[in-house]
C-alpha cells in the first residue's frame, strides 16, 4: 500500500477525529484539520498528539478553520511546506441544526451553507493547485444519505446544505479527471451514536416562531423525529464504519476507486436512488461525448 500525506477537516471529533485516527494507523502521513487549536480545541490537539505517540503512528495536526480564508490557506502550506506534498483531500467538516425550518434566520442558513459547502471550497482553491501541479491525487467528500433518501423533519438547513455540498462534489469530479484526480463521495447515514452531531446541533434564532411549531399541531414531532431515527438504527450500527469506508477507498489503486460508498445501517434509500442519478449523469456525458471525463485520467 502507498503511504499518502492526507488532511481531514474537521477532525476535532466525531467521522474527523475517528478517520484521522484510522487513516494514521494504517500506515499515512495525515494532518487532522482543527479550528481554535490553541483555545477551545486544545485538548482535541492534545488528545491526538497522545494517540500518535502511543501507537507509533504518523498523526499531525493543523489550524484549519474551513470558515476561514486565510486560515485555510495557511494550514494547506503548512503541510506543504512540511511534506512537500499533498496526495488526498477529505472533506469532513461540518455542522447541524435542529428545528422547523421557518424559525431559521436566513443568516443562520447563509451560515450552515458556509460551513458545509463553501468550506469545501476555500480547501479546494488551496490544495488543487498543488494537486494539479503533479497530475495526481484523490478528493473525498463526505456526503449524507439525506441528500436523495428519507429526509426527516426538522433539519431543513443541514440538509439543504449536505445537498449543495454533494452537487458540488459532483460537478467537481468531472472537472478533475483530466488533471489525474480522483473523485469518491462517501455517504454515511444517519448515525445517532459515536458523533457528536445531534448533540452539538445548532437551534433556531427565532425561538417565539419555534414555539408555534413545537406548540401547535407540531408538537411532539421533534421528540417522534429523533426517536424515530434512533429505532431504525441497528443496535451494532458503529460510526467507525465510516472511517472503515474511507480507508478502503484511499487505499484502492488509482483508477478503481468508488465513485460512491454508502455507509448506511439503517438503509434509508439513499443508495436506490443515487443509484438512478450518477447512471442518469454517465448517460449524459456518454450523449455529449465527454465520456472520458468519468474515469481519472493517468497523467504523464
Amino acid at each position: 500500500m502507498s503511504k499518502h500525506v492526507i488532511v481531514i477537516t474537521g477532525a476535532s471529533s466525531g467521522f474527523g477525529a475517528l478517520t484521522a485516527r484510522a487513516l494514521a494507523k494504517a500506515g499515512h502521513t495525515v494532518y487532522a484539520g482543527i479550528r481554535a487549536t490553541q483555545t477551545r480545541n486544545a485538548k482535541a490537539v492534545a488528545d491526538a498528539a497522545v494517540f500518535a505517540k502511543d501507537n507509533g503512528v504518523d498523526l499531525r495536526t493543523v489550524e484549519l478553520d474551513v470558515a476561514n480564508d486565510a486560515s485555510v490557506e495557511a494550514g494547506i502550506a503548512t503541510i506543504i511546506a512540511d511534506t512537500g506534498r499533498l496526495d488526498v483531500v477529505i472533506h469532513n467538516a461540518g455542522h447541524m441544526s435542529f428545528g422547523p425550518a421557518e424559525a431559521f434566520t436566513p443568516e443562520q442558513f447563509a451560515e450552515l451553507y458556509d460551513i458545509n459547502v463553501l468550506s469545501t471550497q476555500r480547501v479546494n482553491r488551496a490544495a488543487l493547485p498543488h494537486m494539479r501541479k503533479v497530475g495526481t491525487g484523490l478528493v473525498v467528500w463526505v456526503s449524507s444519505s439525506s441528500t436523495r433518501g428519507g429526509t426527516p423533519p426538522y433539519l431543513s438547513p443541514y440538509f439543504a446544505a449536505k445537498a449543495a455540498m454533494d452537487s458540488l462534489a459532483v460537478s467537481y469530479a468531472a472537472e478533475l479527471t483530466r488533471w489525474g484526480i480522483e473523485t469518491s463521495i462517501i455517504v454515511p447515514g444517519a448515525f445517532t451514536k459515536g458523533t457528536n452531531h445531534f448533540a452539538h446541533s445548532g437551534s433556531p434564532a427565532d425561538t417565539a416562531r419555534a414555539a408555534e411549531y413545537n406548540e401547535g399541531p407540531y408538537k411532539g414531532v421533534p421528540e417522534q423525529a429523533l426517536q424515530g431515527l434512533a429505532s431504525l438504527e441497528p443496535a451494532d450500527a458503529d460510526a467507525g464504519e465510516v472511517a472503515v469506508a474511507i480507508i478502503d477507498v484511499v487505499s484502492r489503486p488509482f483508477g478503481q476507486r468508488p465513485f460512491r460508498v454508502h455507509v448506511d445501517p439503517s438503509q434509508d434509500g439513499a443508495e436506490i436512488v443515487n443509484g438512478v442519478a450518477d447512471r442518469v449523469r454517465a448517460e449524459m456525458f456518454r450523449r455529449i461525448g465527454l465520456e472520458d471525463l468519468l474515469k481519472p485520467a493517468v497523467r504523464l
